[in-house]
């Protein structure tokens, strides 16, 4: 199923976003468990379908660029349980493009091949060739939409100190858009895009490093944003007015919420090196609705705009159970997804007619 995220336009010119839009789980949270069983709980929970993670054994990218067997297995299993697929995600192996500190965390997060010998630059040469792998198994799999993460020379200067200086930041966007466009290029000849996550230690993770970021590649077409406010939350971002802002390039969304507990005086917004629950920490992710996200002005955004894509349930809670939160919170997203546009103005009727 190929999806279109672009803004579709009614007779008086208007954006309006096509209905329905399809539900999905991400199952990069869920890649311990065989893909089939993934299928068969997200069709028992009633999700529409899955953006699907390239690791565990869920995607292989390099087998389904090469074999046409392969696509079809897993096309098979989906069309099992009644489910569609709208995009696959590779942020694991896409954020050791630009990664600045290759060390052995990176072992067992890339895949195996990416990994090599693990020779940092080696590293993230193989990781440029996963990247332009994947937009290759997309196009087999007949989805149009990669998410994922790009990696950053310079995440690790943002603390600014010891000083930084500027023609280094600018040297990190350099960077990016040469490790980058090759990749792209290969997105745009196969006609897929690539939907960057904007999140913190990516190239870009706030509003105006996302600005520096599309400007390095100059606003080329096939690379655009994944749109997930958790991480816009605790930032302290405006969120709704980034979809705005960024209405054209919004290829994919993705709900994962956030609870910010930051009013003891004593959590912080770095959160202390801290595991995740605990209840020192300045903020935490959070099963979808449970959070401070206004979801509701999202979704009344994603109407005004005309986001005609998925919405991706990503599910992260430390503190909830899997099982209980991804009904849950497709419950909560469908009843955000049932807000539609009024048809008619409502002071249409206070109007007078001669």
């Amino acid at each position: 199923m190929i999806n279109d995220a672009r803004p579709l336009k009614d007779a008086t010119g208007k954006a309006q976003p096509a209905q329905p839009r399809p539900v999905t789980l991400f199952t990069g949270q869920w890649a311990d468990l065989p893909f089939d069983e993934v299928c068969r709980l997200a069709a028992e929970w009633g999700y529409d379908g899955l953006e699907i993670a390239c690791w565990g054994d869920h995607f292989d990218v390099a087998k389904a660029a090469e074999d046409d067997s392969y696509v079809r297995g897993r096309k098979d299993l989906l069309e099992k349980h009644g489910l569609g697929c709208w995009a696959i995600s590779n942020h694991l192996n896409g954020q050791a493009v630009c990664e600045a500190i290759i060390d052995d965390r990176y072992k067992n997060m890339v895949n195996p091949r990416v990994w090599g010998d693990g020779d940092p630059d080696g590293v993230r040469q193989r990781a440029a060739e996963e990247l332009k792998t994947t937009a290759r198994a997309a196009a087999a799999f007949g989805v149009d939409t990669v998410v994922g993460f790009t990696g950053s020379a310079i995440w690790h200067y943002v603390a600014m100190f010891p000083p930084v200086e500027d023609k280094v930041i600018q040297a990190g966007y350099a960077d990016f858009a040469d490790r980058w466009n090759p990749i792209i290029d290969v997105f745009d000849e196969v006609g897929v895009r690539f939907a960057h996550e904007v999140h913190p230690s990516e190239i870009a993770y706030d509003y105006w490093s996302t600005v520096a970021t599309l400007e390095a590649i100059d606003h080329r077409p096939g690379f655009g944003l994944n749109f997930d406010p958790s991480h816009m939350v605790w930032q302290g971002l405006d969120y709704v007015g980034f979809l705005w802002d960024f209405r054209d390039v919004i290829y994919h969304v993705d709900c994962k919420d956030t609870k910010i507990r930051m009013t003891n005086g004593r959590n912080g917004q770095l959160s202390s090196h801290l595991p995740w629950a605990d209840p020192r920490r300045g903020w935490d992710f959070i099963s979808t609705g449970h959070g401070d996200t206004r979801w509701e002005d999202i979704f009344r955004m994603l109407n005004y705009i005309g986001y005609a894509g998925p919405i991706s349930i990503e599910w992260e809670d430390a503190g909830m159970d899997r099982l209980d939160g991804a009904p849950e919170a497709l419950d909560f997203i469908r009843s955000m997804n049932a807000i539609r546009p009024s048809e008619a103005s409502f002071d249409a009727a206070f109007a007078t007619k001669e």
